[in-house]
């Protein structure tokens, strides 16, 4: 044990972590940091192995029948709020360890992370193990070689690595269904946010890559401060947008697909952003400035609501803008209008110089293009304006004017 007086390793362990936790880290250096950092991700490794090990240990006792659960995976569930993707994996995890000795070591010894043994897993299920053995596969060969490859190469080459030895257990098998590899999970926040997991196929994975990288490609005007993945999160509402304003989906509950939002009048006209006034078809919450902002191209619906919430009267939508004045904005502008921006016309938005709300006019000389960014730009502070001559001029929130400058011309 340690010089701590500590009875077990488990408490050992406890104390080390809770004198992690209480250190200073605000006047550590960068280098100092690093150093940590390393030895973290190492111990983190290390402990997500044995974790797996004695989820293992539990599951061969039948362990979790003493708290009155069927699985270790419920278990982990239900006693821990893992979810239950993470807790299935660590059952696989630790099924995968007990078959693999080489990379059971090396995951104890905290130079092969758990994603990587997640990889590795599925070599070691009951199915593969006996393909091996009746192929006369060398086990013990192929355990160092993964290991090797999960300790020493990017995690790329050992998925690739991975999914070759599995082509190769079973190279006569049926081609798998492409749909039955695919899947996707929504999880809605309160903050009306979405995050969204999923797997695809490698010809569906291509497709979606293939389609998000034309739009982020197509999307990447000077001075972008956006992350990469920023980048590839707008492509894909960029798609959707696309999709949407086609005409082509499926009908939705009797109708086009299309986003719907709910909010009061009183809140849609206050000129205030108006956290959470707005809640969308599929139960997000938004705010009433964002709900100005989808309110400029689309339908809007009068619903009058009794006192006990019921609708006593439903007006007609009221298209903002037609078809035919929006084709005359496109023709007109081209392109988004807010300065350095060449997103194109199929892209925009039509934006109501003076908001519709405020007694603005829905007329070709008081609307302009904006792309999704810049539309929302535009309805946090920023500002569009047409001169008399066409051209037009964009403002900062402080009144500045962001100008694009002209291209150098050489004199004739």
């Amino acid at each position: 044990m340690c010089s701590t007086g500590c009875e077990t390793p488990l408490e050992c362990l406890t104390g080390a972590l809770r004198a992690l936790s209480g250190q200073d880290l605000t006047s550590s250096f960068g280098p100092a940091m690093l150093e940590r950092a390393g030895v973290l991700a190492r111990a983190r490794n290390t402990l997500v192995a044995d974790l797996a090990r004695t989820v293992r240990e539990c599951e061969l006792t039948q362990a979790p029948e003493h708290d009155g659960k069927a699985s270790m995976a419920s278990w982990l569930r239900g006693h821990h709020r893992l979810p239950q993707a993470v807790a299935s994996q660590l059952v696989r995890t630790g099924r995968a360890l007990q078959q693999l000795p080489v990379l059971a070591a090396a995951a104890a010894a905290g130079v092969v992370p758990p994603e990587a043994v997640a990889v590795i897993a599925p070599f070691a299920s009951e199915v593969n193990l006996a393909r091996a053995q009746a192929q006369g596969v060398d086990l013990p060969e192929i355990d160092a070689l993964l290991t090797e490859i999960a300790a020493t190469r990017p995690h790329a080459d050992l998925r690739q690595a991975v999914g070759h030895y599995l082509d190769r257990l079973d190279p006569d098998g049926t081609e798998p269904d492409p749909t039955g590899q695919r899947s996707i999970f929504f999880s809605k926040h309160t903050d009306g946010t979405l995050s969204f997991h999923g797997r695809l196929d490698a010809i569906g994975g291509e497709k979606f890559q293939a389609a998000i990288e034309s739009i982020l490609q197509a999307s990447r005007p000077a001075g972008d401060l956006r992350t990469r993945a920023q980048q590839a999160g707008d492509a894909l509402v960029q798609l959707c947008d696309n999709a949407l304003a086609s005409g082509n989906l499926p009908v939705l509950r009797g109708h086009k697909p299309h986003v719907v939002v709910t909010i009061d009048l009183d809140d849609l006209i206050d000129p205030h952003p108006g956290a959470g006034a707005g809640r969308t078809g599929f139960g997000g919450v938004i705010s009433a400035a964002r709900a100005r902002w989808l309110a400029c191209d689309g339908n809007v619906t009068r619903i009058v609501i009794g006192p006990e919430g019921q609708p006593l009267d439903v007006g007609r939508s009221k298209r903002l803008f037609p078809p035919h004045l929006r084709r005359a904005v496109e023709i007109r502008d081209q392109h988004c209008v807010f300065a350095g921006c060449d997103a194109p016309s199929w892209w925009c938005d039509i934006h109501h110089l003076v908001h519709w709300a405020d007694g603005g006019d829905t007329s070709l000389e008081k609307s302009g293009l904006l792309c999704e960014r810049h539309h929302t730009k535009v309805h946090h502070g920023f500002r569009i304006e047409r001169q008399p001559d066409g051209r037009w001029r964009t403002y900062r929130p402080d009144g500045t004017e962001i100008v694009v400058l002209e291209p150098f011309l050489l004199p004739a």
